[in-house]
C-alpha cells in the first residue's frame, strides 16, 4: 500500500509515461496536426496535477495550452513544465479556474484540485462544454457528485476519472477472471485500504497558525468550506487529513480498490443496501481530524457482503473476491489466486476470456481518443460517482454512530434523517454550488 501512483507508472511497462517524446508530439512531422489535437487546461499543481499533466503531454493527440492555480509559486512552475516541454512560452497562467474556461480554444480540462472544491470546479468545466479528466473520490459529498453527475451528462462532455488501475494489466485480468465465473458465485469482496495519516508534504511540523504566504490566497483556498485559521500542515498535500477540505485515507483510496471491486462484480451502477461502519478518530480539534483505523461491512446485491477496512491485519491491502470456487485477489504490482495456473500469465489469453469487458492500456490516452471519438471512457462520471459512494456511506455510518439503510436506486439515505443530514454540507457564502 506504499507504493504511490507517481512510483507505480514509473514501474509499470503498461501504463509508463514516455521518456523520450517522439517529434510528432509536438507536430514536428506533421504526424498530428496541431488543428487535430485535442487542447488541455490543466487546473491545479499540488500532488496529483504534475503527473497528469506530464501524461497529457505525452501523447501526440493532445497538447496543453494553459495552467493554473491559487499558489503564485505552483502556478510559476507548472508554466515553466509546460514551456519546457514544448521548447516556447507559450503557455498561458491563470489564478482563476473560470478564466482558463472560459477560453473557446481549450477543449479539455485536467482537474487536480482538494476534494472540496471538486464539484464547483467540476461543474464549471462541464457547463463551458470541457472534456475533464478529475481526481477521485469524485466529491467531497455524494450531494456533489450527484452535481457532478447532472452537469456532465447534460453537457454530453467526456469524464475520465484518475482510478487508473482500471488501465493496469493485473487489475484487468483479476476482474476478467472473476467476470468470467472462474471463482464461481461471489459471496463475498475485501477491500483493503491505507490506515493513519501520511506526510505527503513534509509539514507536520509546520503546525502552528501563522499568517498565509503571500503566494497563496488562502481565502480562495479554502473557498465554500468553513474558514479556519492557516496551517501550513493541513494545506498543501497534507489537505485530505482535515474534513473541512478531504476525506482521510477511506475516501481518498476508496475510488481505486471499491472501484476494481465494483468493476469485478459489474455493478458499477450499484451499491450496498446497508452499511455498517466503526472507526478510530483523532480530537475533533487536531492538527489532522480525519478517521485513522476503520471497518466497514455493507450488503450489495444478491447477498454479497463487502468488507472495507483500513488498519486490520486480516483484510489485505488490495480487492479480493471469494466465491464459490475460489478466489482472485489484486493490489498495485501484485496477483494471486486460488488456482496457481492464473498467476502464470500477465494477462488472460484469449481463450480464457469469458467476459466482455472494457479494456484499455493506458488511462489518459483512453480519455483523449474518448473525447476524439465522442465515447464513454473506461471510467466515466456515473462509475466514479458509484465507487466513491460506499466511502461516503461509511464514514456517514461513523459519525452518524448508527447503520445506513441506502437506497441504492434513488440515492438516498433511508429511515435516518440525522444520517441523511451528512449527505451534503453548506458551503460559505458567496460560493454557491449551482
Amino acid at each position: 500500500m506504499s507504493t504511490s501512483r507517481r512510483q507505480f507508472i514509473k514501474k509499470s511497462t503498461v501504463f509508463a509515461i514516455p521518456v523520450i517524446i517522439p517529434a510528432s508530439a509536438r507536430g514536428a512531422d506533421g504526424t498530428v496536426a496541431p488543428s487535430n489535437r485535442v487542447t488541455v487546461g490543466a487546473v491545479g499543481w499540488g500532488m496529483q496535477g504534475p503527473g497528469n499533466t506530464q501524461s497529457t503531454m505525452g501523447l501526440d493527440n493532445a497538447q496543453v495550452l494553459a495552467v493554473c492555480d491559487l499558489d503564485k509559486t505552483h502556478l510559476a512552475k507548472a508554466k515553466e513544465t509546460v514551456d519546457g516541454f514544448y521548447k516556447n512560452t507559450d503557455c498561458a497562467a491563470y489564478a482563476d479556474y473560470k478564466e482558463l474556461m472560459a477560453r473557446k480554444d481549450i477543449d479539455a480540462v485536467t482537474l487536480a484540485v482538494p476534494d472540496h472544491w471538486h464539484a464547483l470546479v467540476a461543474t464549471a468545466a462541464a457547463k463551458a462544454g470541457k472534456h475533464i479528466w478529475g481526481e477521485k473520490p469524485l466529491a467531497r459529498t455524494i450531494v456533489e457528485q450527484q452535481a457532478i453527475v447532472k452537469a456532465v451528462e447534460d453537457n454530453k462532455v467526456t469524464w475520465q476519472t484518475g482510478s487508473w488501475q482500471r488501465s493496469v494489466d493485473n487489475f484487468t485480468k483479476a476482474v476478467e477472471l472473476v467476470r468470467g465465473g472462474y471463482i464461481g458465485e461471489i459471496k463475498e469482496v475485501q477491500v483493503g485500504l491505507p490506515s493513519g495519516h501520511h506526510d505527503f508534504a513534509g509539514t507536520a511540523s509546520k503546525n502552528t497558525v501563522t499568517p498565509p504566504p503571500a503566494e497563496l490566497d488562502y481565502d480562495k483556498w479554502v473557498g465554500p468550506s468553513q474558514m479556519i485559521d492557516y496551517i501550513a500542515a493541513r494545506v498543501h498535500r497534507n489537505w485530505r487529513w482535515h474534513y473541512n477540505f478531504g476525506g482521510g485515507q477511506l475516501l481518498d483510496w476508496v475510488g481505486h480498490h471499491v472501484d476494481i471491486a465494483h468493476w469485478g462484480l459489474d455493478m458499477d451502477n450499484s451499491g450496498p443496501s446497508t452499511v455498517e461502519c466503526q472507526g478510530e478518530f483523532p480530537d475533533p480539534a487536531a492538527l489532522w481530524n480525519t478517521c485513522t483505523k476503520y471497518r466497514g461491512e455493507l450488503t450489495y446485491p444478491k447477498g454479497i457482503k463487502m468488507t472495507i477496512a483500513g488498519g486490520h491485519a486480516d483484510i489485505a491491502g488490495g480487492t479480493k473476491w471469494i466465491g464459490s470456487e475460489g478466489w482472485v485477489y489484486v493490489n498495485r504490482g501484485a496477483f494471486d489466486a486460488s488456482n496457481a495456473d492464473w498467476k502464470r500469465f500477465r494477462v488472460l489469453p484469449d481463450n480464457m476470456r469469458k467476459a466482455d469487458i472494457y479494456r484499455s492500456g493506458n488511462h489518459f490516452k483512453n480519455w483523449i481518443d474518448c473525447a476524439i471519438a465522442k465515447k464513454p471512457t473506461i471510467t466515466p462520471v456515473q462509475t466514479a460517482h458509484h465507487s466513491a459512494i460506499p466511502g461516503h456511506l461509511c464514514l456517514i455510518s461513523m459519525l452518524s454512530k448508527s447503520k445506513i439503510q441506502w437506497d441504492a436506486a434513488k440515492q438516498e439515505i433511508t429511515g435516518n434523517p440525522e444520517a441523511a443530514k451528512l449527505l451534503t454540507r453548506g458551503y460559505r457564502a458567496p460560493w454557491q454550488l449551482g
